[in-house]
């Protein structure tokens, strides 16, 4: 075997929790360490040592990326009252990945892998869809209270010179529940530069949504400044790059997005960016066949499987039972990093490498080798296997240069 491709800085690795975690292993052992001397920097983001840490850890792997400036990251579980009891849990932590955003500020863009076997299920979806989600707010930084009682529910807001602003929320008349969500206009213009700028660099239309006729000064600030910004520093560079940004309301987006032949940029607020790369995963083949990469004002990135952590696939892994549980998009992810490690680091063989990987996997797709979920969507013939198989034949296609 020749030898090993060095890496000169490490990556920031984020191990997670279930399946994925068990993916994340056969990833490295199968694909990554016989062909890269590979260097890391681990924290472990499993549920149980994030509430072992207070969460604490969360925040150390968030920080590290900042110094590090590139990361990976596995899926992990966001827990709910059921987790809380199943995991024995000192309280429901909030989503790791809301706190890496936050702490990032970035900008998380998501894009379908497209192969060639697996046809979108919108017939009219010629290219990919770029969703390009805000990392901050929202619901993700929601502050929650249960009303038990009759009472009034109000906002507050102290100003640093004492002066109080005030609205009414609701007069309960019994119990109820209330939320409060909150936004920066400093995470909003790095929201919406990292919008244009990756729209200028993909050369592809731009489109935002929000609903600004109901939210009319949450929403209509999203949309406000998109239209200022791009009017003073971005409209003469679209134009000259031949692109357009287009706004509209995000039910008029969804109906036009199912209408459109794919080929741009669709930039959201934090939790509809969360809904919308779902259904434009998922309309396009596979939530497991989907890139994901946070990007900060900073110049740091931080990559990750879109899906979630496939308990069921975990609980049969349990039992001893074979699983055919997609492992492309964790896959992906490592291979994203290491492209960006390698370009910032003028690492020309590890791009190379990484880039030759991600062609090994769609030949191994498109050649027929398929998990179970792919299988029920792909075309042609098809020869089903499980996880550790899959990631097997890659490797065979990564030795013979198949693609």
């Amino acid at each position: 075997m020749a030898e090993r491709i060095q890496m000169k800085v490490p990556l920031v690795e984020m191990d997670g929790d279930e399946m994925t975690r068990v993916i994340w292993q056969y990833v490295k052992e199968i694909l990554l360490t016989p062909y890269i001397d590979l260097k890391t920097v681990y924290y472990d983001l499993g549920l149980k040592k994030r509430d072992e840490t207070d969460d604490q850890i969360t925040v150390e792997a968030a920080e590290a990326t900042k110094r590090y400036g590139v990361a990976v990251k596995c899926a992990t579980i966001t827990p709910n009252a059921q987790r809380v009891e199943e995991y024995n849990l000192k309280r429901m932590w909030k989503s790791p990945n809301g706190t890496i955003r936050a702490i990032l500020d970035g900008t998380v863009f998501r894009t379908p892998i497209i192969v060639k076997n697996i046809k979108p299920f919108a017939k009219t979806w010629e290219k990919p869809i770029t969703i390009a989600r805000h990392a901050y707010g929202d619901v993700y930084k929601g502050v929650e209270i249960k009303i038990e009682t009759k009472g009034k529910a109000e906002i507050v807001f102290t100003g640093e010179d004492g002066v109080v602003s005030k609205e009414v929320i609701h007069d309960f008349a019994g119990p109820g529940i209330v939320m409060a969500m909150h936004n920066l206009d400093e995470s909003i213009e790095s929201f919406t530069r990292a919008c244009f700028n990756y729209a200028l660099d993909q050369k592809q239309d731009l489109w935002f949504a929000t609903k600004d006729t109901i939210s009319k000064k949450y929403d209509h600030n999203f949309k406000d400044i998109f239209h200022d910004i791009f009017e003073r520093e971005y409209h003469q560079k679209f134009s000259e790059a031949g692109i357009k940004y287009f706004y509209t309301l995000i039910d008029d987006a969804v109906a036009r997005v199912v209408r459109s032949s794919g080929g741009f940029i669709w930039a959201c607020k934090n939790y509809d960016g969360d809904v919308m790369s779902d259904m434009v995963a998922t309309a396009f083949g596979s939530l497991a066949m989907m890139t994901s990469v946070l990007v900060s004002p900073g110049g740091c990135y931080e990559f990750e499987a879109a899906h979630g952590t496939v308990t069921r696939h975990y609980y049969q892994y349990l039992k001893g039972e074979e699983t055919s549980t997609n492992p492309v998009a964790t896959l992906f992810a490592w291979t994203g990093a290491l492209k960006k490690r390698g370009e910032l680091d003028g690492t020309r063989s590890l791009v190379r490498f990484a880039g030759e990987l991600e062609q090994a996997a769609v030949s191994a797709i498109e050649g027929g080798t398929l998990t179970k979920d792919l299988a029920l969507l792909a075309e042609g013939e098809k020869k089903i296997v499980n996880t550790r198989e899959f990631l097997e034949e890659v490797n065979a296609r990564l030795g013979q240069g198949s693609w």
